[in-house]
């Protein structure tokens, strides 16, 4: 009887003794971020892609959500910082032809772009409320359809610098415009 009292007590201070030590935490590694293509929203994100838009334009884009209002589809396009560019692109059925397009479709101060679509234009767009200056982009493709491709710099960005983009963002409507040929 008295061994098993020396075992208990010995049992007790031992785990006396290892109650002082931290415990041991396993840690787990952290979950991989998947990113998934821009297609993967669907509507109008399928003809965007996020490399060749970052290749194009310089700047990365990381998150898309595409929506459909009667027959229209959009795709906007964000980074994972909350107060970053956007990039929104809307595509519509029209009758509308080039002439049609030139008298009531392109905004005033619009400039033509040559080598998009049937006929096409570029504009820089001030400032909204919490947002910075803007540029759009319009055309009308070869297969009837309106396409807008609009991009909007973060708040505070000066609108001299949404012009210089321009020629960007007509290069990547030129990727995106595929159905013009």
């Amino acid at each position: 009887m008295r061994g098993r009292l020396c075992l208990i007590g010995a049992g007790l201070l031992m785990l006396a003794g290892c109650a002082d030590e931290p415990a041991r935490q396993t840690s787990l590694p952290a979950p991989e971020v998947v990113r998934l293509p821009a297609a993967s929203a669907g509507g109008a994100c399928q003809l965007v892609d996020y490399p060749t838009i970052e290749e194009v334009t310089g700047v990365r884009f990381d998150v898309s959500a595409a929506s459909r209002h009667e027959k229209t589809d959009t795709c906007v396009l964000r980074g994972e910082d909350a107060d970053g560019p956007e990039l929104a692109l809307s595509v519509s059925p029209t009758t509308a032809d080039a002439a049609i397009f030139a008298d009531e479709v392109v905004p005033r101060g619009g400039k033509t772009v040559k080598g998009l679509g049937k006929a096409a234009y570029h504009v820089a767009v001030k400032p909204a409320k919490n947002s910075g200056p803007g540029l759009e982009v319009g055309w009308l493709t070869g297969d009837k359809r309106l396409v807008s491709l609009h991009y909007t710099f973060p708040e505070g960005e000066a609108q001299a610098a949404a012009e210089e983009f321009a020629d960007k963002l007509v290069a990547l409507a030129k990727k995106i415009d595929t159905s013009s040929l």
